[in-house]
């Protein structure tokens, strides 16, 4: 019996083969269908027959004019990237153009995929990346809920006996913020964190020297291989006694490896037991209740249970064991997964809304647009010269090729230009990682054993091999050999369409990329000109590491003013830049019994004033002359409103079981999130002693190195054993919007690149129209064209592309901005001069990219375009 071979195949056989070849052809493929039903059935023929005929390099047998051809497949590949390889050296600048854009395209691509990688691989190097999650809660303040992570003490006990089921380990966390540790007479500063003895096993710690065990001891410590190596040099240190901040001796139990930078502990420098910490708190009449949240905690869930069974189960945890006052705040706990950490960490009103994704999605789409690019710059040289190629592929099919064959030249040639490419593009990511790493904050290596790199960089090539050499592939492959041999084939105006359309798509994008990155540094700029409420100029941050250094603070002080080369010394619980401390529970005239408040504190000297230079607005500042300033409040403008008070002045508070007067109302200072209105924060002066700042105010008629050296001597004189460390307000200011520079500076980058691969392909472009038009420009100046009239000629056309793109890309650029601006409370306007700026840009880029080969054609002898071949 004769089975009929498959509709559909036969259909695209007709389509993709000439007509005279398709009896031939068909019929001997007609016999392996039949042969293949015979051996394994009709379903499965048929499956074999369609990818037989789907297949560019078929063995096939053409039988005409009793002849047999036997294509040789190997001579044929042969063949293709030797003719490949002679039309890259025949036709240099096309080739440089192609193969430099495609470069480059490639090599921002793949750098962008190596930065995604390292994003969406943050902390799986931890053994139990998917099972170890934090203990997050929800705080219902007034109907509006705040996400935290900072947990009480007494939670990590209560999840262990309560609710040990659920969890292999629990771990109490707290970091420390570049510590002392010393030995001897060299000391060095780290960060690190106290961590209870379980939180080796649950990091997954690898361990050089000694065992994940070590922190039983109260008294050990855990270092990095690093740390080790900065104390110790090669000597070992298992044993040997160091000092934490100049008070704490603790023994070295164990060494580990450091930690990679692409994990959320990347800062664990060294473990020390969090009972040391605990200690020390109490010995400082902290309060260590349910109410103060000052740590992290951490679990590891117990085998075969879910994350949403065991943060089900914990959610009342909390709410159980708290008094009246903090049971208004309804607190709800639950886990937070470790795979969520890095890009997932934005909440608002209680729910997850994304976060750092969002910026990797936008690199990922910004990568691919640029690689897109490097493409069309290939498909539009490509199908620009046609014409140049017409005659070849009609001499081919007369002399038997097949479009298949055609299709395989030319997708020959794309894969050769990709792979030149990607090699060029491998020595670029070389040289550049080195830097992109310092830009980025990144540490990533080319890693050749890396089977997601070699992925990655695979399917860049054939991603670009396909969509670069798919269009002229398709449409040089389609001329007809009769038209092209009489001299009749013309390529028409409707052939430089898609031409036209694929650089209106390519400035589009570039001219969307400039103006996005014209709007993040518009944004940082607005944030960097917002009143800070102090004068950051000269202001020095000295954290406070040691109980030394607190005890010695008047003569230190003291001494410094006698120097003359500072204004004004005084001391905080943090830093100007940052304001950390929150409370609730106060009492006030006027106060809603339900309100559920909050307020940040503010607890300082009666010289931080003075040494900031904030301004009064209403009131007082702090004074030694009253002795009653230790009961006395300044409250900043967001907490006057916030309390709904109209004349503060004399106002009494009751904070922290006593009363307190309101002597003074300051402007708000920026001491939080720079892109959201200012917090509503208090003032006090420190009835704690917890100070752990100094701040010092440089004298502004000394120059600064004159200023910073008299601190530094005077420091070491009353601090010998205790480094001098030091910020300056308006770099540690600089920090709080590092991310977003980080992101204008990459952004920055792509939008240049992605400029610089659009401007090759218009070179090459405006290279082929002058050559195209050699004799139009000869007669034109024969007949008297000036040099001006004919660089007009040339330009306007790719000067109306560029316009036609500023009019697509503007409307575009404006919607997503729109959107990235609502993640923002404080935020600037989208001004018609961003739009403006980066149009007109575009077209001068796009002028000085044309006007070269412009010119070039302009003032070329007319007497050599217009002599005969």
């Amino acid at each position: 019996m004769r089975h009929s071979p498959p509709h559909l195949a036969t259909r695209f056989l007709r389509w993709f083969c000439y007509p005279e070849l398709l009896p031939e052809i068909e019929g001997d493929l007609y016999e392996m269908y039949q042969r293949w039903v015979e051996e394994h059935g009709e379903g499965k023929a048929r499956w074999l027959y369609a990818w037989q005929v789907l297949t560019f390099f078929r063995p096939f047998t053409i039988k005409k004019q009793d002849a047999t051809y036997k294509t040789n497949h190997t001579i044929m590949f042969k063949n293709y990237f030797k003719i490949a390889f002679r039309n890259l050296t025949k036709h240099k600048t096309f080739s440089f153009i192609n193969i430099g854009g495609l470069a480059v395209g490639m090599t921002v691509a793949m750098l962008i995929g190596l930065w995604i990688f390292d994003e969406l691989s943050y902390n799986q190097h931890h053994d139990h990346y998917n099972r170890i999650a934090a203990v997050a809660q929800n705080l219902d303040y007034n109907g509006e809920i705040e996400t935290s992570f900072s947990q009480s003490m007494q939670l990590g006990p209560e999840l262990r006996n309560t609710y040990g089921s659920y969890f292999k380990h629990v771990v109490m966390s707290s970091m420390s913020q570049n510590p002392i540790l010393s030995i001897g007479e060299k000391a060095i500063t780290k960060n690190g964190y106290f961590m209870e003895a379980e939180a080796p096993e649950l990091l997954s710690l690898r361990m050089l020297k000694g065992t994940r065990s070590g922190l039983q001891d109260m008294n050990a410590i855990l270092l990095a291989e690093s740390t080790a190596t900065a104390l110790f040099g090669d000597t070992d240190p298992i044993g040997e006694i160091i000092q934490i901040d100049n008070q704490l001796d603790v023994k070295v139990s164990g060494v580990y490896g450091d930690v990679p930078n692409n994990s959320s502990f990347n800062d664990l420098m060294f473990i020390a037991p969090l009972e040391l910490l605990v200690k020390r708190r109490e010995s400082e009449n902290w309060s260590l209740g349910w109410v103060n949240n000052w740590l992290e905690v951490y679990v590891q869930l117990a085998d075969h249970v879910e994350i949403e069974d065991a943060s089900l189960a914990i959610k009342n945890a909390k709410l159980d064991n708290v008094g009246e006052g903090l049971a208004k705040l309804k607190p709800a706990l639950f886990l937070f997964p470790m795979e969520k950490w890095r890009l997932y960490l934005d909440f608002e009103n209680g729910e997850n809304t994304g976060g750092y994704i969002e910026v990797v999605w936008l690199f990922g789409i910004i990568g691919i647009f640029v690689i897109l690019l490097a493409c069309i710059n290939f498909m539009n040289l490509s199908t620009a010269r046609s014409e140049k190629r017409a005659k070849e592929v009609g001499i081919r099919k007369v002399v038997g090729s097949v479009r298949s064959q055609l299709i395989g030249q030319f997708y020959s040639e794309s894969l050769v230009m990709v792979l030149l490419a990607f090699l060029i593009a491998m020595v670029l990511i070389q040289l550049s990682l080195p830097w992109f790493n310092e830009v980025a904050d990144k540490q990533i290596s080319m890693t050749w054993t890396n089977y997601g790199l070699w992925l990655l960089s695979l399917g860049i090539v054939l991603f670009a091999a396909l969509l670069s050499g798919s269009y002229p592939a398709f449409y040089l492959s389609a001329f007809s050999p009769g038209k092209v041999l009489k001299g009749t084939f013309r390529v028409g105006r409707n052939a430089a369409l898609p031409r036209k359309a694929l650089v209106i798509v390519q400035f589009t994008v570039s001219i969307t990329l400039i103006i996005g990155t014209i709007m993040v540094y518009q944004q940082i700029q607005f944030v960097k000109d917002r009143p800070v409420g102090y004068d950051q100029d000269g202001l020095l941050i000295i954290p406070i590491k040691t109980d030394e250094v607190k005890n010695q603070y008047e003569a230190f002080r003291n001494d410094l003013l006698a120097t003359g080369a500072i204004a004004e010394v005084s001391k905080s619980e943090c830093a100007v830049t940052d304001m950390w401390w929150s409370d609730g529970g106060f009492e006030w005239k006027g106060k809603d019994p339900d309100m559920q408040d909050i307020m940040y504190r503010g607890a300082v000297d009666h010289d931080f004033g003075e040494t900031v230079g904030w301004t009064i607005k209403a009131g007082r500042d702090f004074s030694r002359d009253f002795t009653s300033d230790s009961s006395a409040m300044i409250l900043n403008e967001a907490a006057v409103a916030y309390m709904g008070l109209e004349d503060p002045i004399g106002e009494t508070i009751k904070a922290y079981g006593k009363d307190f007067t309101v002597i003074g109302v300051v402007r708000d200072m920026m001491s939080q999130s720079l892109f959201s209105p200012v917090k509503q924060t208090f003032y006090m002066i420190d009835p704690f002693n917890r100070s752990a700042f100094i701040n010092v105010k440089l004298n502004p008629q000394m120059r600064t190195s004159e200023t910073l050296a008299a601190v530094a001597q005077t420091f070491k004189t009353h601090h010998p054993a205790t480094p001098f460390d030091y910020q300056f307000a308006d770099e540690q200011f600089a920090n709080k919007f590092a991310f977003e520079a980080l992101l204008g500076k990459l952004a920055g980058i792509f939008a240049v690149l992605a400029i610089f691969i659009s401007c090759l392909g218009l070179f090459g472009l405006a290279a082929f129209v002058a050559e195209q038009r050699t004799k139009e420009i000869g007669i034109r100046k024969v007949l008297g064209a000036s040099v001006s009239q004919l660089w007009q000629l040339l330009s306007k056309d790719f000067v109306v592309l560029v316009m036609l793109s500023c009019l697509i890309a503007i409307p575009i650029a404006w919607y997503l901005l729109q959107g990235w601006l609502q993640n923002y409370e404080y935020r600037t306007d989208i001004s018609w001069w961003i739009f403006a700026l980066a149009g007109m840009g575009a077209l001068l880029i796009t002028l000085l990219t044309v006007s070269f080969q412009a010119i070039k054609a302009a003032v070329a002898n007319p007497v050599d375009s217009l002599r005969s071949e």
